[in-house]
């Protein structure tokens, strides 16, 4: 049997870990939360007690964190795994962080023969959950080839998009797309409503055409619902947009529409809505005009 490390046992990576239980791997899974660790087991992992433990006992490591200090802290900190793992281990870092920062650690890996590539996901957790992820990397071409089995368990995609970095490069271009489609769609049905027009047949008539997309279809119906449970948290894409704009202010690229979409999820986190779906959006329009769009 294979053995695989897993760090980060979140609302994504515990999914993750899982499947990769199911498809037959030996997992050893760590995370700072002790219920995160037994809820790994309870899936099929064997739960650790210690970053040591998973990077001394495996040749290929997976971490899913919340941020770049986060996975620095993991990778690179007193403890970490580069202390502990053994020369020409390769580690995958599935966060969804800075580029600069994966390019950073992929260096501190290199002084020390350790291998790493950057391989952020999109899809959120009912994709996470099913195995379909969408996954975007960044590194050499053999690590990469050497990662794909794993991606294939995780994820319905996996695309090398060029050097360290470039995933999430790929994952920041993401974001800003889904953050500002989600924008658009929460405008355009605000619109609808208060124009006098029913925002649920607006919706069926415009998503067959030019405006339809996989985030309006997702979107659209948890917004006429109301329901704002977390897929994907707004406090989650707030980290992400952050990222964005801080490569775009490093590389000199005017970020126009990010930085506005980033104010109005600001706004949403201030008012206590930060562990809301990113759906949520919606909630800002409501807020400015005083109106509900719903079924």
């Amino acid at each position: 049997m294979k053995k695989v490390g897993f760090i980060g046992l979140g609302i994504m990576g515990s999914h993750m870990a899982a499947n990769l239980a199911k498809a037959g791997y030996e997992v050893w899974a760590y995370d700072i939360v002790p219920a995160a660790v037994e809820k790994a087991a309870a899936n099929g992992c064997k739960g650790c007690a210690s970053i040591q433990e998973v990077a001394e006992n495996n040749d290929v490591i997976i971490t899913m964190l919340p941020n770049s200090p986060h996975v620095k802290a993991v990778v690179l900190g007193a403890g970490g795994v580069l202390e502990f793992a053994k020369k020409d281990t390769l580690v995958v870092d599935m966060s969804s962080i800075a580029p600069a920062a994966s390019a950073e650690m992929q260096k501190a890996c290199a002084e020390k023969g350790v291998r790493m590539i950057d391989a952020p996901v999109s899809g959120g957790e009912p994709k996470a959950a099913d195995g379909t992820l969408a996954i975007m990397v960044g590194g050499e071409e053999k690590d990469f080839e050497q990662a794909k089995e794993y991606f294939d368990v995780m994820g319905s995609s996996a695309v090398l998009v060029g050097p360290i970095g470039s995933g999430n490069t790929c994952k920041l271009t993401n974001q800003i797309i889904v953050a500002v489609n989600i924008a658009a769609l929460a405008e355009g049905l605000m619109l609808a409503e208060r124009a006098g027009a029913d925002p649920e047949k607006v919706f069926n008539a415009i998503k067959g055409g030019l405006a339809g997309s996989t985030v309006m279809n997702a979107k659209a119906p948890m917004m006429l619902d109301g329901n704002f449970k977390p897929g994907f948290k707004i406090d989650l894409h707030i980290k992400d947009l952050g990222n964005a704009l801080d490569t775009g202010y490093g590389t000199g690229t005017p970020l126009p529409l990010t930085a506005e979409v980033m104010q109005m999820m600001q706004v949403l986190k201030a008012d206590g809505m930060g562990q809301n779906d990113h759906s949520g959006l919606l909630k800002y329009y409501e807020k400015l005009t005083g109106s509900e769009v719903r079924r």
